[in-house]
């Protein structure tokens, strides 16, 4: 937040340097992928060529059609309009783009749908291999208590009670390393934050959504050897050497 509670209209922002004077803010404000604001200003043409004289990153123009004109008939007159600015031979290849707002806003959906879909097979993949590792950790816990699951059912604990019991115990598994996986993510985005113009954050709705997805994991996978425990004869467990 750059004036925190204030209303930013008529204060001062620095970019580069040079002092501009806010006179609107976007409504709603812009955002980069998963919600995360992002440090976007709109700067009067004149004053950009008057101030920055040297720019380093990409420029964006925004320009829209006269009541008169149409789309199309806009975006072949700004590209002659570069084409002369920048001093493009016929034939030349054009070294800018000009983009209209619905291809856009269509190429953005794409592209935040393909990260979408990644990030959705990569975490999949991770769940799984994850899965396994718990369904090995709790084979291994089983195998070495097995007298004590004997000694338990010689007791009156009842199948659904030691059934129970390893489910539990692999949820918990599983949400340590949610909760490990959080932490660790937290520090990536506080770096990412203080390294970088990004104001990288963690959104609470992703950590509980990680979370439940975590212990869901230790359930879902956990049931094998959970229903292996249960189904263990006592007599059979009691012997178990």
């Amino acid at each position: 937040m750059l004036f925190d509670r204030l209303d930013p209209i008529g204060q001062r922002v620095h970019i580069q340097g040079v002092p501009y004077t806010v006179i609107g803010v976007f409504n709603p404000p812009p955002e980069l992928f998963g919600g995360q604001p992002s440090p976007e200003a709109i700067i009067p043409h004149g004053a950009l060529v008057k101030h920055v004289r040297y720019w380093k990153g990409w420029m964006q123009f925004l320009v829209g059609p006269a009541p008169t004109a149409t789309t199309p008939q806009a975006m072949e007159d700004v590209t002659e309009a570069l084409r002369l600015r920048r001093h493009l031979r016929p034939g030349q290849n054009n070294n800018f783009a000009v983009v209209s707002q619905e291809k856009f806003l269509e190429n953005l959906n794409n592209t935040t749908l393909l990260i979408r879909i990644v990030m959705l097979a990569l975490s999949a993949v991770g769940l799984m291999v994850g899965g396994v590792g718990v369904i090995a950790i709790m084979m291994i816990s089983v195998t070495e208590r097995t007298r004590e699951i004997g000694v338990r059912k010689a007791l009156g604990a009842t199948r659904r009670e030691i059934l129970w019991q390893f489910l539990v115990e692999a949820a918990t598994l599983t949400l340590v390393g949610g909760v490990a996986g959080m932490i660790g993510g937290g520090v990536v985005a506080l770096l990412l934050a203080v390294a970088t113009p990004i104001p990288a954050h963690v959104p609470l709705a992703s950590v509980l959504a990680a979370l439940v997805a975590a212990a869901l994991t230790g359930i879902v996978f956990g049931l094998y050897p959970a229903n292996k425990a249960s189904r263990l004869d006592p007599v059979e467990a009691l012997r178990y050497e």
